[in-house]
């Protein structure tokens, strides 16, 4: 797959709920990046074992119903692809609905999830989650350190 084809197949499993095939994009040694982190939230998940652990919970926090608005653009760089889209379904705990739009930066080379920068706001997912504590220990759970 090119980077554009696998990027649009990991938000078809991240919409299946295949967390485990979703981690799996990732190459060994793939990073997750989240710039806007707020305090207590992971910046950096590092390493595909680590990619799994961090995502492996994910649809008992949100179940992700639909992607909408959905535009992945070709940069210069072949291997890089930014990704536009909206993700709406229910907070788990709560049966609050959520709606979140996300860009991100992503690095694919050899079939694989180099890096995944992802540019979302923490203001309005801790807003949805029931506050900033709530949101941190949502996502922090999975990930050491």
């Amino acid at each position: 797959m090119n980077p554009r084809e696998l990027v649009e197949h990991a938000l078809d499993l991240l919409l299946a709920k295949d967390m485990r095939a979703f981690a799996g994009l990732w190459a060994e040694a793939g990073v997750i990046e989240f710039p806007f982190a707020p305090p207590g939230y992971p910046e950096r998940v590092e390493g595909s074992t680590a990619i799994q652990k961090y995502l492996r919970g994910y649809p008992d926090l949100l179940d992700v119903q639909e992607i909408t608005e959905k535009v992945v653009h070709q940069s210069v760089d072949p291997e890089v692809v930014i990704a536009e889209f909206e993700a709406a379904g229910l907070v788990v705990a709560t049966g609050k609905p959520y709606r979140m739009r996300y860009v991100a930066v992503i690095t694919v080379r050899d079939g694989e999830i180099q890096r995944y920068r992802d540019y979302w706001n923490p203001l309005a997912a801790a807003e949805i989650m029931g506050g900033a504590d709530e949101l941190s220990t949502a996502f922090a759970g999975g990930v050491d350190g």
